[in-house]
């Protein structure tokens, strides 16, 4: 059938082995968000950036995979098995990226991209392995800079993995014909929402760490149902009336090439900042459990509004590109969230109370507007 047509797929959901492929990502995620706490600094924050970006464009590349290679056989397991390897040497090695451990970090990351682009290509089926064989030149490319990087003084090997996103970044509009992917809307949908709730899991545990060694008192009982209630917000508004439901429809609406294209940018570059704003959010919850009737320093407050925002960028690229909702609502909400910084600067919990209502009354006026 014409790729310019909507095409059957076989559908299949995720498998438990997909799942327990993301448990490392789930050390992924935590690692990264301990990192960005610990160094709170612009240069801190920019490293966590590069890192979280290219660690996402691969994990995001093992879900096209998987959505094409379902692991229904030894060979397939064992090199799945192999990229969670690579994985999880990257994941040990971020919070030692930018020193002792960036020649493991990037040891890693060459594994995942060798594992990745071998498996696509010798059983991706026809279309999708002649793409892959397309993109995997750039993929091993921005592997190399990582690699290299890892074994150059911080600041060059800051500028290498720069240059490696920026590879990633271009590698699809080089390689044009990426139309011969081919997507399976529903296990595609359903993996990147269980990315998506790894990432709200470390809301959850980042107020566990913060909590750690402090007495169970009112304040820190508040501090911490706020935090839930926040989390439970943003699941919501990535979840709530069936939004991956609806995107799996929009999806399967369209001809191979749409999807693609559509895969690319609302579940490829859309899922960054959605992700990103998350794990800031997790930093700014974690900052605040621990210094609930204090104030924030510039960075916590930034990182619970600002987080916000970002999270709501996301979400109003996603929702566009998909068309699949209304957006004006969220960008404002994202313009107020950014402005409860001053509160966070004046009292913790207040600034986290404050986005609760932020987005109590997202959710209320789109629940109207829907009705």
């Amino acid at each position: 059938m014409s790729a310019e047509s909507p095409q059957e797929e076989t559908e299949y959901r995720v498998s438990t082995l997909e799942l327990f492929f993301d448990l490392v990502f789930v050390f992924t995620i935590t690692q990264l968000t301990q990192k960005l706490a610990d160094d709170m600094s612009p240069t801190g924050f920019g490293q966590v950036l590069l890192m979280l970006f290219v660690i996402l464009w691969m994990y995001f590349g093992y879900v096209w995979l998987t959505n094409a290679v379902p692991p229904n056989t030894t060979l397939r397991r064992v090199l799945l098995m192999c990229g969670m390897g690579g994985f999880l040497i990257i994941a040990l090695a971020i919070p030692s990226g930018f020193a002792a451990a960036g020649p493991a970090f990037g040891i890693g990351y060459l594994i995942v991209n060798l594992v990745h682009s071998g498996l696509f290509i010798s059983a991706g089926g026809p279309g999708s392995a002649a793409a892959m064989a397309r993109l995997a030149p750039f993929n091993l490319g921005s592997a190399v800079l990582v690699l290299a990087g890892g074994f150059l003084p911080p600041v060059w090997r800051a500028a290498a993995w720069f240059a490696a996103v920026v590879l990633i970044v271009m590698s699809p509009y080089v390689n044009r014909r990426h139309g011969e992917f081919r997507i399976r809307p529903v296990h595609f949908v359903e993996r990147h929402g269980l990315v998506v709730i790894i990432a709200l899991g470390e809301s959850i545990i980042a107020m566990g760490i913060g909590a750690a060694g402090l007495p169970l008192n009112f304040q820190l009982v508040v501090a911490a149902l706020l935090g839930l209630t926040l989390a439970y917000q943003l699941w919501w508004c990535h979840f709530g009336r069936d939004q991956d439901v609806r995107a799996e429809h929009s999806l399967a609406a369209m001809t191979q090439v749409e999807r693609s294209r559509a895969a690319l940018s609302a579940f490829g570059w859309a899922h960054v900042p959605i992700l990103l704003g998350i794990i800031v959010v997790c930093v700014g919850i974690k900052k605040t459990i621990g210094h609930a009737t204090e104030h924030l320093y510039l960075s916590g407050a930034l990182a619970l509004g600002g987080g916000a925002a970002v999270f709501l960028a996301g979400q109003v690229f996603f929702r566009h590109r998909m068309g699949i909702g209304t957006v004006r609502w969220r960008v404002i909400a994202g313009v107020v969230a950014l402005a409860t910084v001053p509160i966070g600067l004046w009292l913790a919990i207040a600034q986290v109370a404050a986005l609760v209502l932020v987005f109590g009354a997202l959710l209320a006026v789109e629940g109207r507007l829907r009705a």
